[in-house]
């Protein structure tokens, strides 16, 4: 069911939800709302006319806020790493490509039985393009996974990758750095309180000296660092990283770390008083993706965990909790153990979860080539020369979740509950591996909540009838 006006959906909710002239929202049923109502109200959030899924969004927050299923930021977290508060963790951030409430509601089910409290729901730049969830959608879509699941506690929600076009900066620096600032203003007002500022793409290898080839990346992200803090809402540190090489280019080095962190540390200072950077990425070996054979297979990569684990040391030394790992869920099950071994704060973690998805036999076959056709019309000019039909689908078939997310929600639920258990033990798996199982009680003492309350949307005051609804 999805509402057809925001009078129709106000309606809907009475007796379990009340909503006072102000704007203020009272909890009235909290059952009927888990069990009948966040589902509609989810889907009205996602497909809803413009003013339903307003509305819908705005009264998913303040649920949350309600319900204890609140934004947060991770910033505290990795700032006790790097006074040694914890260690041997490595935190999963983990990308949802694909029907991300039922996703998202798969994660917390294996974050309550393990009692994970440290994981990390992020979406790049990109992926909001081809997956089709700006951020307001997609935060809304997790706080109601967690209302649906019961879960309680802080939702860490990352923006990946904030890429700066290396291509348009060159012709267009401060329209490329704009773009970034626009997308951080809409994440930040829709909980995003977690954002990778990736000014990776800037790093010029021609000059001689380290600092001069850090010196765009550096110098552009103090400046995305001052305008986010800027952004903050009150009571809020939001943890931001930096990048000191692309990933899937050259290994990074402890040399080139310091001369991005020297390099930053100045920049910032010279902008005011600003909290710095609570992470680094680096290149160490992988690529996003993985690397396909012409059989489809992934290539073995050589992650070179000792230069990990330098850098990591390094971006403590300097005051962040450490180095962070990109494109790792395609690695071999046995490597993940290495990432909290060598002090890895944080692994982001996408394509192996889309293959489990996309894998699944409890996915219709009929729709799995409906989606390869769709790529066959519509990437023919992403196909390498010599990629096969199987090679070309496996490096393309994630953009076809935006184009087919009505079918993928669609799914019955008997398929739906059999897919989503397979997706769930996935999550389990990492949570084990990376050690991040039993973080509850950690996080817990760690992170400390705040409340943020939204104002109403205008176009829905006075649309609902909500006198008497808690008679």
């Amino acid at each position: 069911m999805i509402h057809e006006s925001v009078y129709e959906l106000r309606r809907n909710l009475k007796g379990a939800v009340g909503i006072d002239d102000g704007g203020r929202v009272e909890l009235l049923d909290a059952e009927r709302v888990r069990a009948e109502l966040i589902d509609t109200l989810v889907r009205d959030a996602v497909f809803g006319t413009f003013p339903v899924k307003t509305f819908s969004r705005w009264l998913i927050w303040e649920l949350g806020q309600l319900m204890g299923a609140c934004p947060a930021s991770i910033h505290e977290f990795y700032m006790a790493r790097a006074d040694n508060a914890w260690t041997n963790r490595t935190v999963p951030a983990m990308n949802m490509r694909f029907s991300t409430y039922e996703a998202g509601r798969a994660a917390y089910r294996a974050a309550q039985r393990t009692q994970t409290g440290a994981f990390i729901f992020e979406i790049a730049r990109s992926e909001m393009g081809y997956t089709f969830q700006e951020p307001a959608e997609f935060s809304a879509v997790l706080i109601a996974g967690a209302i649906k699941e019961g879960y309680r506690g802080p939702i860490f929600i990352q923006g990946d990758h904030f890429q700066v076009d290396g291509k348009k900066y060159r012709s267009d620096p401060d329209g490329a750095v704009n773009e970034v600032k626009a997308l951080a203003k809409k994440a930040v007002a829709a909980g995003y309180w977690n954002i990778d500022i990736d000014t990776s793409t800037l790093v010029t290898l021609e000059p001689a000296s380290l600092d001069e080839q850090q010196r765009d990346n550096y110098l552009r992200s103090a400046m995305l660092t001052k305008f986010i803090r800027d952004l903050e809402p009150e009571g809020v540190t939001i943890s931001l990283g930096g990048e000191i090489g692309e990933v899937g280019e050259k290994n990074s080095t402890v040399p080139e770390l310091d001369a991005y962190i020297h390099g930053y540390k100045a920049a910032l200072g010279e902008l005011g008083d600003y909290a710095g950077l609570s992470k680094i990425s680096v290149a160490t070996g992988t690529a996003h993706g993985g690397i396909l054979l012409p059989d489809g297979t992934q290539a073995d990569v050589a992650v070179d965990f000792d230069t990990l684990e330098d850098l990591g040391e390094r971006a403590r030394f300097h005051g962040s909790g450490g180095a962070v790992q990109h494109g790792a869920s395609t690695l071999p099950d046995e490597l993940f153990s290495k990432f909290p071994e060598t002090q890895t704060i944080e692994i982001h973690l996408a394509t192996g979860f889309s293959n489990t998805f996309l894998d699944h036999p409890s996915l219709p076959e009929s729709l799995r080539q409906e989606m390869y056709a769709h790529l066959d019309a519509h990437h023919a000019d992403e196909r390498g020369a010599n990629d096969s039909d199987l090679v070309f689908h496996l490096k393309t078939r994630k953009k076809a979740f935006g184009p087919f997310k009505p079918e993928l929600w669609a799914l019955p639920r008997e398929r739906v509950e059999a897919i989503f258990a397979g997706v769930e033990e996935h999550y389990a798996f990492f949570y084990e591996k990376l050690n991040v199982a039993g973080t509850r009680e950690l996080v817990d003492g760690i992170v400390t909540p705040v409340a943020h309350h939204r104002p109403m949307p205008v176009l829905a005051r006075g649309a609902g009838d909500d006198q008497g609804l808690a008679d």
